[in-house]
């Protein structure tokens, strides 16, 4: 009785799963190599921390866009690896680029929503564009965005990057955010209402119209907050303006990470906040996860009944669906329920984290709280809730 009880509740999930992934399919924006009808300036906006590997690449793809009336602002966050050098090399004197250095933390503020902050203060341009430095441009991923934005009328365009992975560690966790975006977020409630439950945003690629920016505070508003995308899409929302999300199709993409310590650490920094810094709704999440994607398989080895054969193959052709749309590799999702494992332990580090207050990123303690209360989370980055819709830098399952 027990076992048809959870069968029937893995069926209904689902369902619910695999049709919302179906109207995503649908109506999921996508970026196009477009030019925009209008020319405004933009202003791209890069915090960096310690990342000489990659900002120099970062640098010279943005000045090489097909899109030209911009200014790129370079904050180095008091790097202590040549990060400034690197991309003032890169830029080679192109009159564009302009390297600011990061003021010291003040209390109250996480480091990237400052460094944010002092990039808007510095940034002359019609649109804000908010990018990581890690982030890949392709020739014409600039002029995609601002044609996007235009043509939605968006007050805050944010874009999901094509995640590339190579080794394991990345090929099993990284592309659950697409996974978890498509298929726990239905996209037209996020455009069309202005529910905050249906606000999401990637801190990777923001492009906010610099009115409705500063109508909505700016990161001043969220200064606190450790997810700050989200809560700028929702800000955006609550004023009644316009959010659209979109998908990069591989002319805006990004490695985040490189191996197995890299990514546990850097999806355990984002999860907890993803779940509202409650261990609780993240252990009943991680236990939703082994039943729907880990639970139909052990049923089978037992049984071997078709029931829960089709049931362990629908998690899997979900996840294979949402690789294939996402530019990912399809036969990974073959190896979902190793997945789901993997997240496991990410969850258990992150809770441990919490409990320890040990967390950190980039030599920095992840708490804006000079003296936090026992049990306050301290991951700055954003992760989705299934049930809250929320959008992320690492991912959640």
């Amino acid at each position: 009785m027990i076992v048809t009880i959870l069968g029937g509740f893995i069926s209904f999930a689902l369902l619910i799963l695999g049709l919302t992934a179906v109207a995503n399919f649908l109506f999921f924006p996508r970026l196009k190599k477009i030019q925009p009808a209008q020319q405004p300036k933009m202003s791209i906006l890069i915090p960096a921390r310690n990342e000489t590997a990659v900002i120099g690449q970062t640098i010279h793809a943005l000045l090489s866009q097909t899109y030209a009336n911009f200014e790129l602002i370079l904050l180095d966050d008091q790097s202590d690896d040549g990060t400034g050098t690197t991309a003032t090399q890169a830029a080679g004197g192109d009159g564009r680029f302009r390297l600011i250095s990061g003021t010291p933390l003040p209390p109250g503020w996480l480091g990237k929503n400052w460094a944010c902050h002092q990039l808007s203060q510095a940034a002359t341009g019609d649109y804000l564009l908010f990018a990581d430095a890690d982030v890949r441009w392709a020739p014409g991923a600039v002029a995609a965005l601002l044609a996007l934005a235009q043509r939605e009328q968006a007050d805050l365009l944010t874009v999901w990057p094509t995640q590339h992975t190579e080794t394991w560690a990345e090929r099993l966790v990284v592309p659950l955010m697409s996974f978890a975006i498509l298929c726990y977020l239905p996209i037209l409630p996020v455009h069309y209402t202005n529910l905050p439950a249906f606000a999401a945003a990637n801190g990777q690629c923001l492009l906010f119209r610099r009115g409705a920016y500063e109508q909505v505070g700016g990161h001043t508003a969220v200064h606190h907050n450790v997810i700050e995308d989200v809560a700028l899409a929702k800000t955006i929302k609550s004023h009644g303006l316009r959010l659209r999300m979109a998908d990069g199709n591989r002319l805006v993409s990004c490695r985040m990470y490189q191996n197995w310590p890299e990514v546990r650490a850097g999806f355990a920094k984002n999860i907890l906040a993803g779940h509202g810094g409650s261990a609780p709704f993240l252990l009943l999440s991680t236990i939703f996860h082994w039943l729907v994607f880990l639970f139909p398989w052990v049923w089978f080895a037992a049984t071997l009944n078709v029931w829960p054969l089709i049931l362990g193959l629908g998690g899997v052709i979900l996840r294979g669906g949402t690789a294939v749309f996402t530019h990912q590799r399809p036969l990974d999702a073959l190896l979902m329920p190793v997945s789901v494992l993997l997240m496991t332990r990410i969850a258990w580090q992150s809770i441990h984290w919490q409990r320890k207050g040990t967390a950190e990123w980039k030599g920095r303690r992840l708490d804006p709280h000079p003296n936090p209360l026992p049990g306050r989370e301290r991951e700055p980055a954003p992760a989705p809730s299934p049930s809250q819709g929320e959008g992320w830098d690492g991912g959640e399952l």
